[in-house]
Order: structure tokens, then C-alpha cells, then sequence
């Protein structure tokens, strides 16, 4: 009867040393210590820009004469001086809603073509092309759309009019060429559809295949599929990169400064020349305003940062309430 022999059991691994130990939980310490730091660095910079413009507001404001949310004038270098941006809050906000409107539906149209309808030797081409939108300076658009936007969109002006004219937004009633705040508002579409579409594409690129393999199983079409399994599943990232291109928007300079015909009056006729915003009007008058009148432009440029500062607020307020659409959960 043959005998059996125990079964030869491998040694248990050597134990790692104290050694490798102590180096791992150093360069934890060390990730950490600069990931905070980074944290901190960025908060304090921030401070120390909201510090400082609060700082040089204050001085113009304590020497306004004129209110500074409700009066159209601006007049910082007059004696007493008189400034206020109710124009140039209207001309910031109006253009920005119009980029809004024309961009983001476009923006994810392009997103989900590229990633779900263009073929494969289509859509990096198109990507491409997409994100190098984004690389073209803001002075280049602003030329673009001074020497070519403009004389082009007459003819589309003048059939809004004709056609659409009784909305009141549309009725055009000055004579001159479209330098106008609904211009601002294609250009600045333009500008921002890059970013939008980019964000856009990617978040929809990460919606688990399973997800739409299961709804295409169960017999749906492809737009049922993009509407019941992509879309909440990209809603957040939509509004993310929504929010990103608002961002652009909200401080565009010289694109601005080029296309539109500066003027202090509020008007809802969108297609009538003039307007203002706050970047344009600061880089417009920066360089020929005084010490005084650089407080005042650096005045509005606070009220710009606290209105970026509240869109992006509400953006994370409308991720959190959506949080159960965005995927995270997943």
C-alpha cells in the first residue's frame, strides 16, 4: 500500500517591511499635504481677488453721486462722478441668454452625433475639428465677426422684423448696420459652442453600455434609447458644461468690444445698435480713465465676479438636486 505524503503547503509570504511601510505612509503624507495645499492656495487667491476689488470698489462708491445698480450714465471722470451698470447688466445678461439659447441645443445635437450616430472614421475627424473651435483667440472672432458677421446678418435682422417683428424683441426700429446686442449674442454662441459640445460629448461617451444595450434589447429605437438611458445620464454634465460656456460668455472682452455699438440706453429691440457689458465697457475705457475711474471700472468688474460666482452656485445647486440622473449613483 503506497503511503501518502503531505500535501507541501508555500510558505506565507514574506511580510512587507518596516521599512516600505514607513516610505508609503510618507508619501501618503506628502499627496495629502499637497493636495490640501492646492485647496488652500486656491481658496486664498480667490480671497485675496475678492479682497482686493471689494477694497478699490468701495473707494468709487463712496464717491458716486448717482446710484450705482439703477443709473445708465456712466460718467466716473465727471465732477461730482456719476456711474452706474443697469446698462451694462441688461447688455451682459441679454447677450449671454442669447448665446444660451442658440448654443446649447446645437451644442449637444453635435455631442450626440458624434458620439452616437457618426461613424468611427467621422466622428475623430469632427472632435477634432470641434476642440480646435476652442484653441481660436478671442480677437480673431471679434475681427470674424466684425468684418463678415455684421454685414451678413442685415438681411436676417430685416426678415426678423418683417416676420417676428410683433414680439416687440424683434421690431427693429433704428436704421443702421448689426451691431447690435443679438449680434454680441451669435458670436458669443459661436465662441462657446466648442467648449459645450466637448464636455457634452464625453459625458455621454461614459454612459454604461449596458444601459442602452438593455433598451435596444428590449426593442427601442435610437432616439429612445438617447432619450430614456443618455440623456439623465448626461443631465449633469450638460448643465456642467452649459455653466462652463455661460461662464465664457459672461466675460468675453474683445470679441464683444469689436462686434457691438456701445451705448448707455436699455432697449428690449435687440436688433437696434448698442448696449453694453461689463468687460467691453471695461476694456473700452480702462486706458483713458483715471485713477478715480479705474475704482469705478473695477467696481463693475466686482459686480461681473459675484454674477459668475452666483451662476456657477446655482449650477452646483441644480447637479446636487439632480444628483439621481447624473450617473454618480451608478
Amino acid at each position: 500500500m503506497a503511503s501518502t505524503t503531505p500535501t507541501q503547503i508555500d510558505p506565507a509570504p514574506p511580510s512587507v517591511s518596516k521599512q516600505s511601510r514607513s516610505t508609503g505612509k510618507a508619501g501618503d503624507k506628502i499627496f495629502s499635504g499637497l493636495s490640501k495645499g492646492s485647496g488652500i492656495l486656491l481658496l486664498a487667491i480667490m480671497a485675496s481677488i475678492a479682497v482686493f476689488l471689494t477694497y478699490r470698489a468701495s473707494i468709487a462708491l463712496s464717491k458716486n453721486e448717482g446710484n450705482f445698480l439703477t443709473t445708465f450714465d456712466w460718467n466716473a471722470s465727471a465732477t461730482p462722478p456719476v456711474f452706474g451698470i443697469a446698462v451694462l447688466l441688461f447688455g451682459t445678461v441679454v447677450s449671454s441668454i442669447i448665446a444660451m439659447v442658440i448654443a446649447v441645443p446645437i451644442a449637444v445635437g453635435i455631442a450626440l452625433f458624434i458620439s452616437h450616430y457618426a461613424p468611427r472614421k467621422l466622428a475623430s475627424p469632427l472632435a477634432y475639428v470641434v476642440d480646435l473651435l476652442a484653441a481660436v483667440p478671442s480677437i480673431i472672432y471679434g475681427i470674424w465677426g466684425a468684418l463678415f458677421l455684421v454685414p451678413q446678418l442685415n438681411g436676417l435682422n430685416l426678415w426678423l422684423d418683417e416676420f417676428f417683428g410683433w414680439t416687440y424683441v424683434f421690431d427693429k426700429t433704428q436704421v443702421g448696420v448689426a451691431r447690435s446686442l443679438f449680434t454680441v449674442g451669435i458670436l458669443l454662441a459661436i465662441m462657446i459652442l466648442p467648449i459645450v459640445t466637448s464636455v457634452s460629448r464625453e459625458v455621454f461617451l461614459q454612459v454604461p453600455r449596458m444601459n442602452e444595450e438593455a433598451a435596444l434589447a428590449l426593442g427601442a429605437t435610437r432616439w429612445e434609447v438617447i432619450r430614456l438611458s443618455v440623456l439623465p445620464f448626461g443631465r449633469s454634465g450638460i448643465i456642467s458644461a452649459s455653466m462652463l460656456g455661460l461662464g465664457r460668455a459672461l466675460g468675453e472682452t474683445m470679441a464683444v468690444a469689436t462686434v457691438l455699438s456701445p451705448s448707455f440706453l436699455i432697449s428690449l429691440h435687440v436688433l437696434d445698435p448698442g448696449g453694453g457689458t461689463f468687460a467691453q465697457n471695461i476694456a473700452a475705457k480702462f486706458d483713458e480713465a483715471n485713477e478715480f475711474g479705474r475704482d469705478a471700472l473695477i467696481a463693475s468688474g466686482l459686480v461681473l465676479f459675484l454674477l459668475t460666482l452666483l451662476v456657477n452656485g446655482a449650477a452646483r445647486f441644480i447637479i446636487a438636486r439632480r444628483k439621481e440622473f447624473s450617473g454618480a449613483n451608478a
